[in-house]
């Protein structure tokens, strides 16, 4: 008998525990790849939620403006800009946007605010906020000299729907710029930082104000699929049309955003670990189990001649059979779950209200992966082999003569 079917049928000689431990591998895989799965792709509608909030996949400014957003560093042709990338595959949606702080007053109050100028057809296209107005409507083309701003700004000066505001800034040419515009919406995006300090207005209105004579200080990209951001980013950066200009991705417009997910990737990950461990016991323990139990066979067999590196090797496979038939079961009940809820989605329940503030839906997708299919299935296996390799090494140190004594 070779040493493939020995391994086999030493496992059958107790079903019971070596189903109950090929069913705590299984359970053990198909939970990681489904919450792995399930991260991954939580983490996924959590970044495009967040730019398509503010700042898009990508954007195109002039060199230095993210760290220092001086009104002069601007992209000149913002339309050249523009027709590059929405001929770029992969690119959904692009719109261009100016900003710059200026002081906000109302009849009673003063604030300093950033005010952003926005084509309002192609903002409804990128961004969210068009979406999260509460009061009044968005901006349109056909009411120019309005205004949209956010809740909390909005009830720091004490203004609403219908009321004049004063801006009173710099204009790109240093001169000065004021004018008087009325509030024609108020949107809530559920992000104090937005809506403390943030007015949207026309972008014919804010280059008209600012003297911009056409510049813009971003081109903003909404990009089809996560993946695909950084190697479109690369290639981009190489076009001569671009390479004045600064082409940054997510990572670079929100690091905090990335810190964020690391951090509850590392949570994550000392759950999973706490998992695996339990698994590395629950076959520690099997294994163990057959050492003691089968030490007089062993020293049956060494005694007729079987060398202690086979029966190392036969204890090894019979591992790596528990370990590949509960892996592969629950890497496929694994999979499987994860594609029925990647259609179906989970819903968040009572969370749902405020993940619509965010521009989120109240249902979470995962999203399979080759590497949530692997990485945990993987770590398992290394780490049961590990596990399995103790006590099967136990095996040489016997000897026959005391190990056929053994009860």
């Amino acid at each position: 008998m070779n040493d493939l079917s020995l391994a086999w049928r030493n496992i059958w000689r107790h079903p019971r525990r070596s189903i109950l431990t090929m069913m705590a591998i299984g359970f053990a895989a198909m939970l990681l790849v489904f919450m792995l799965s399930f991260q991954f792709g939580s983490y996924e509608s959590m970044i495009n939620a967040s730019v398509k909030l503010a700042t898009g996949h990508l954007q195109v400014q002039g060199k230095g403006y993210n760290t220092k957003p001086e009104m002069r560093n601007v992209v000149p042709t913002p339309k050249a800009i523009m027709d590059k990338l929405s001929k770029t595959q992969g690119v959904d949606s692009v719109t261009p946007r100016a900003q710059t702080f200026v002081l906000a007053s109302s009849d009673t109050r003063i604030r300093g605010v950033l005010v952003t100028g926005v084509d309002p057809e192609r903002e409804k296209e990128v961004f969210t906020i068009p979406s999260l107005i509460r009061n009044g409507d968005y901006l349109s083309d056909k009411a120019p000299n309005t205004v949209i701003v956010g809740a909390l700004l909005a009830k720091r000066l004490n203004t609403g729907v219908g009321k004049e505001l004063t801006l009173l800034g710099q204009s790109f040419d240093g001169s000065i710029a004021a004018t008087v515009v009325t509030v024609r919406g108020i949107f809530k995006s559920g992000i104090d930082a937005v809506d403390r300090a943030a007015i949207q207005m026309l972008l014919t209105d804010f280059d008209d104000l600012f003297v911009m004579n056409g510049a813009v200080h971003t081109v903003v990209a909404i990009i089809d699929e996560l993946s695909q951001t950084a190697p479109l980013k690369a290639a981009l950066e190489k076009d001569p049309l671009l390479k004045p200009l600064a082409v940054l991705d997510w990572i670079d417009l929100t690091p905090g955003l990335k810190q964020s997910i690391q951090m509850d990737l590392v949570g994550g990950i000392i759950m999973y670990g706490i998992l695996i461990i339990v698994v590395a016991f629950s076959i520690l323990n099997t294994f163990l189990m057959a050492v003691f139990e089968r030490t007089r066979e062993f020293g049956v067999m060494m005694a007729i001649g079987t060398t202690p590196r086979r029966l190392v090797k036969v204890m090894l496979m019979e591992s790596m059979f528990m370990t590949g038939v509960g892996i592969l079961a629950g890497m496929v009940t694994g999979a499987l779950l994860t594609v029925y809820f990647s259609h179906a989605g989970i819903s968040m329940g009572g969370a749902t209200d405020l993940m619509a503030q965010y521009g989120m839906s109240g249902r979470l997708y995962p999203r399979l992966s080759l590497l949530s299919l692997l990485v945990g299935p993987t770590i398992i296996g290394v780490v049961t082999f590990l596990t399995a390799l103790f006590p099967a090494l136990k095996i040489p140190h016997l000897k026959p003569v005391d190990a056929m004594k053994a009860v």
